[in-house]
């Protein structure tokens, strides 16, 4: 009983922090300047014609009724339409939005496999000149802009070296294939080197050192200290049994992680021309398209939240004390 009733305490709160995220979603859309019909008709044509170009795409209305037809719609799936290409947002995004997991999802798996292997190794190594090399590197590699570092990616690996590609998904006479054999080419692994290389170590810095403080944390405990004094290893005592603990926090973390990494993604996919959904908000905010840049925004807004209610779980499973809270 208490697990259902910690589970859907955390729904109802994902739920209403969802609604407020797409309301102030739908506001911030509506305070760019600009007028999103010039997308569609001559800026120079006359007030009439776009009057009337106002009045097809609802923008004439009273903003509060803009809002309640939005969340109506929304509620049914429908997105609207894109102002710029004229096709459901739903449709534009669904070309985008794979491209821009693949990517996520291969910079997490590698950021968080180093970050976890790096953390344990740092905390094995404490107090040497291993860790304070090894904090210097991740912090280095945290703080210089993902753009900067990937500028400098492709200079050494794509110009200097001529190992890896400039750019793109794939080669000019390459693809052709469908469906998941398209990701598993090696002309796309061979484009995906990069970008995730550069992704993953600017975002493996925040499970490194989660797991390195909290491996530390948990070593000076008092049971630790009693299998210590029962002469158990300190690499027993690492991996055996402070490890496993200390991949709580980073469970609840990797939500945080994917949405970051969606947002260091819109840089990254711009240095690296990946055809994800980067760049297509670039695309719609510089063209006041509302519909596609809101469905994009709504989107990654929806996966942390679903991310956050499934780390909720794993938490809840991992460690029972936070279902009595």
């Amino acid at each position: 009983m208490g697990q259902r009733r910690y589970l859907l305490r955390r729904f109802i709160q994902n739920a209403l922090t969802l609604l407020v995220a797409i309301t102030i979603i739908f506001a911030l859309f509506r305070t760019l300047h600009g007028d999103p019909s010039t997308v569609l008709i001559d800026p120079l044509a006359p007030a009439e014609l776009r009057a009337e170009m106002a009045q097809r795409l609802g923008l004439d209305r009273p903003l509060w009724r803009q809002y309640l037809t939005y969340i109506r719609d929304l509620s049914t799936g429908d997105l609207g339409r894109s102002f710029l290409y004229q096709r459901p947002v739903s449709e534009v995004l669904g070309e985008k939005i794979v491209n821009t997991l693949v990517l996520v999802l291969a910079t997490f798996l590698v950021a968080y496999s180093l970050g976890a292997a790096g953390g344990v190794f740092l905390a094995w190594k404490r107090g040497q000149r291993t860790e304070i090399v090894g904090n210097a590197v991740v912090l280095l590699f945290r703080s210089a802009p993902v753009f900067w570092s990937g500028i400098l990616a492709i200079m050494l690996f794509s110009f200097i070296l001529d190992l890896l590609p400039l750019g793109g998904m794939r080669s000019v006479g390459q693809g052709g294939e469908t469906g998941l054999a398209r990701f598993l080419h090696w002309d796309f692994l061979y484009h995906l080197i990069l970008p995730v290389m550069v992704g993953a170590l600017h975002f493996c810095g925040l499970p490194l050192l989660l797991v390195r403080n909290t491996v530390l944390e948990i070593l000076g405990e008092d049971f630790m200290e009693m299998a210590r004094a029962k002469g158990m290893p300190t690499r027993t005592l690492i991996f055996k049994h402070a490890l496993r603990n200390a991949l709580l926090p980073a469970v609840t973390a990797s939500a945080l992680f994917i949405g970051w990494a969606m947002g260091g993604m819109v840089l990254i996919e711009y240095v690296f021309s990946w055809p994800g959904l980067g760049r297509e908000i670039v695309t719609a905010v510089n063209n006041r398209d509302y519909p596609l840049a809101q469905g994009s925004f709504i989107f990654i807004s929806v996966l942390v939240m679903s991310l956050n209610f499934v780390a909720d779980v794993l938490y809840g499973y991992l460690d029972p004390r936070v279902r009595v809270r």
